[in-house]
């Protein structure tokens, strides 16, 4: 009997921790998605010309909206990319 209300505990807590990690991992993905975005979109619109590097691509699906708004920045300012 005690075993079985362990492992029911054990169940219940694991299905929480899989909650929230699901949970904060939604909010990644979205705000990786945002930063791709805003970065091709603004590459085309304002004709850019900054260049999909894989560095570049990491940095934008790392830092999400502010890596994208910080690559943009430093092409602008021609300190990189």
């Amino acid at each position: 009997m005690a075993i079985e209300l362990i492992i029911l505990l054990l169940a219940v807590l694991a299905v929480i921790v899989v909650y929230y990690v699901l949970k904060s991992a939604t909010h990644l993905i979205v705000n990786t998605i945002l930063g791709l975005i805003l970065l091709v979109v603004s590459n085309i619109v304002f004709k850019l010309g900054i260049s999909y590097s894989a560095f570049v691509l990491l940095i934008c699906a790392l830092g999400g909206i502010p890596g994208a708004v910080l690559v943009i920045l430093l092409h602008v300012l021609r300190i990189a990319f």
